[in-house]
């Protein structure tokens, strides 16, 4: 097998790769807004790296932690933090979906990939995505395998992946780093309750 790898352009916001959760003063974005500012940061990026300033409400030749939490709030509004969290595809893409429209941004389109589904299918339609330049957003919940207990209930930002002898790996960014991930070992949780991918098409 040929390696392959494929790492999206991203953002940095000081020396944070991405945005960082743990900047929200909101007690409720600071412990559960993960749904929200994974939004946000894929916004940011197809703000910079797709030609869609729109998405993003300031500054994006000054990308600064006090606009990132404006907007972190804002978007707090559409994906409400709630106990048990935002756990079911389909309320991340509705939020996000009302977002789009308040911003005249109808154009995206949302496609939801289920945790039920193949690995096989997960990793061909992740690498599809990435390949078209396109980051996507993806929710974890329970897991059996304990070295995931960082991402446990938690939607993070796929934007890169490699594959190799090893296997398929995805590049997670969240908390303002990067982790690469072994997708298979990932994508088998071991619940009955899974999460899955969303994917921001047509931008």
């Amino acid at each position: 097998m040929t390696d392959c790898r494929r790492e999206l352009e991203y953002f940095n916001i000081d020396k944070s790769y991405g945005g960082n959760q743990r900047w929200m003063r909101d007690w409720w974005m600071h412990i559960g807004g993960c749904a929200a500012l994974t939004t946000c940061d894929v916004l940011i990026y197809c703000a910079l790296h797709r030609g869609k300033p729109e998405l993003y409400p300031y500054d994006l030749k000054d990308l600064n932690r006090k606009d990132y939490k404006k907007f972190g709030m804002f978007m707090k509004l559409y994906l409400q933090p709630r106990k048990g969290g935002i756990k079911e595809l389909d309320t991340f893409i509705n939020g996000v979906k009302l977002y789009l429209e308040d911003s005249d941004a109808e154009y995206i389109k949302l496609r939801a990939l289920a945790g039920t589904e193949s690995f096989e299918t997960a990793r061909e339609s992740i690498k599809a995505q990435l390949d078209s330049g396109m980051p996507a957003a993806y929710l974890m919940l329970k897991h059996k395998d304990k070295k995931f207990d960082f991402f446990e209930w938690h939607w993070f930002v796929v934007n890169g992946y490699e594959e190799n002898k090893d296997g398929f790996y995805i590049k997670a960014a969240t908390y303002g780093a990067a982790h690469w991930l072994k997708l298979d070992e990932l994508w088998d949780t071991g619940f009955d309750e899974k999460g899955g991918v969303v994917f921001f098409e047509n931008v």
